[in-house]
């Protein structure tokens, strides 16, 4: 774009190509980001089939509705630890790899980080299926007696495998710390096949059971899996109890504002489940699936971004001017791709539905539920892609609190809208109280960076914005004229609808001479170089 000012400034930081290099191992971000979304691809497409294939089976009814709370009550004592406890682990580890000259000579601290959560996570666990019953009963205060009780005995077989994904997150941290990607994005492989087999075989005999049985098989075939990386890298992860080791002691400090920032998500998740529980039957399943379908770009494509982005961002945290590279790019990258398809999600959202759930005992009725909920959360995915970015640069550069401070406030707001709402809209008023929480969090999250950190232009973000709103109300426009004009059936539908917006988008960008338009193509050219 030709010009001055802000629009001018965009343009001199966008002809940088994007290929920093994403220490350690010295691969560029490009490749790398290529490499985990190809490989993600691979366990995303059979994260999606399991979910077709158990939808298929189970439909959107009281068993699956259990199956949901089971899990949420497992990520109480999963997210509050091991989650923040690979998070805060990365930054430190990061840095000790790239000081690394002669192969892996162990981390300390995390040593004593891996052994500190398996033992609390064990303790937790043991504690939660003690009391799964009256749990249940709390956060779900809208099920049946039967239901209930289905619901505590899941949750005592998934909490087996807390220890099994806790351990996988970290093992996978320590593996990425050193610039091995591939394996942790193969992980969703053998655990999703697993899953698939326990629905698709298992499932119409056993019952309900028959998930969470399989989620504890392909949670073990998941860690399994995290193995062989650390053993080329001949790093041996050892037992110790250490905790005045400073490895550690850096870990730590970031670790209280992670568990809060951890149960904070977790909150929210339990809220919108115990307020479905009020509503009809399938309201749960109907949330999950359509909030699985939203995620589903951002889980593909951003977060594989911010694998090999956030270990980057770690070790230049002390040159402003590649933090703030890396991270203006990475907020180029996520507006591009997830704007167009925050837009295709609301045209298209009960084509789409059909599309992909819309078989066996997945009703009409479950479909029409679930593309509501599409439609209220399609805000919601570039919030969370914005979101990642700017919080995985503050944890960083060592700022837990100012994330965790907007989190907390995100949730009060998701908590007052699901009460608010659920009773006037159904699954429509949780889906937009999850919305507008995280729009909220990702413009207060954007403007602390900048003002604490000075890590984000906020005036090449704006007008970053600006552009990608007026492409998507054009784009949008296109799109439901199209699925107004196709008469045929939900897949000819979705796939007119993807291909107008998408190209109408990608069309304004060439017209308008956007910047952040050839950043996609810059991370290919730049991978294959590599």
């Amino acid at each position: 774009m030709h010009g001055t000012g802000v629009d001018a400034a965009l343009h001199r930081a966008d002809r940088i190509a994007w290929d920093p290099v994403a220490r350690p191992g010295g691969k560029s971000i490009s490749r790398v980001a290529v490499l985990v979304t190809g490989l993600t691809a691979v366990s995303t497409l059979l994260g999606f089939l399991r979910d077709v294939v158990i939808a298929a089976v189970f439909g959107a009814g009281a068993e699956l509705d259990a199956y949901l709370v089971a899990q949420g009550l497992m990520n109480i004592v999963l997210g509050l630890v091991a989650y923040a406890m690979a998070r805060s682990a990365t930054p430190a580890v990061s840095r000790e790899a790239a000081a690394e000259d002669n192969g892996c000579k162990g981390h300390t601290g995390f040593d004593v980080a891996f052994t500190l959560t398996m033992v609390v996570l064990g303790i937790g666990g043991v504690v939660m299926a003690i009391f799964a019953g009256p749990v249940a009963s709390l956060l779900a205060p809208g099920f049946d007696a039967e239901t209930t009780a289905a619901a505590a005995t899941l949750t005592r077989i998934v909490l087996v495998a807390t220890v099994l994904v806790a351990g996988t997150d970290l093992l996978a941290a320590l593996a990425q710390s050193h610039g091995r990607f591939a394996w942790a994005s193969l992980q969703g492989v053998p655990f999703n096949l697993i899953m698939i087999a326990a629905a698709g075989l298992f499932g119409p005999r056993y019952g309900i059971a028959a998930l969470a049985v399989g989620f504890v098989v392909g949670s073990g075939a998941r860690l399994l899996l995290q193995l062989p990386p650390l053993r080329s890298l001949g790093t041996r992860v050892r037992p110790r109890l250490q905790l005045k080791d400073p490895g550690f002691r850096e870990i730590a400090v970031l670790v209280p504002a992670m568990l809060v920032g951890s149960a904070v998500g977790n909150v929210n998740t339990l809220v919108d489940r115990a307020v479905g529980s009020t509503l009809e039957e399938g309201a749960i399943t109907a949330l999950s699936y359509g909030w699985r379908l939203v995620n589903l770009p951002e889980q593909l494509l951003i977060a594989s971004l911010l694998v090999p982005l956030y270990p980057a961002i770690s070790a230049s945290v002390r040159d402003l001017t590649e933090l703030r590279r890396l991270v203006n790019r990475g907020l180029s990258v996520t507006v591009t791709i997830l704007v167009p398809l925050c837009v295709v999600l609301a045209v298209a959202a009960e084509p789409l539905v059909e599309v992909a759930f819309g078989r066996g005992a997945f009703s009409p009725e479950d479909i029409e539920a679930t593309a509501t909920a599409v439609l209220w959360y399609a805000p919601a995915l570039l919030a969370l892609g914005i979101r990642q970015v700017v919080v995985s640069t503050a944890y960083a550069l060592g700022d837990a609190r100012a994330p965790v401070v907007i989190s907390v406030l995100a949730m009060v707001v998701n908590v007052v809208g699901d009460i608010l709402l659920a009773p006037v809209m159904g699954v429509a008023g949780i889906a937009l109280a999850t919305s507008a929480s995280l729009v909220l969090a990702a413009v207060a999250n954007a403007w602390l960076l900048r003002s604490r950190h000075d890590g984000v232009n906020l005036r090449e973000a704006f007008v970053l914005l600006l552009r990608a709103a007026l492409l998507a109300a054009v784009a949008g426009a296109v799109g439901v004229v199209l699925a107004s004009l196709v008469a045929g059936p939900a897949l000819m539908t979705s796939v007119v609808v993807v291909f107008g917006v998408c190209g109408t988008y990608a069309l304004g960008l060439v017209v308008l001479r956007a910047p952040e338009g050839r950043v996609p193509l810059d991370m290919l050219r730049a991978a294959r170089r590599r």
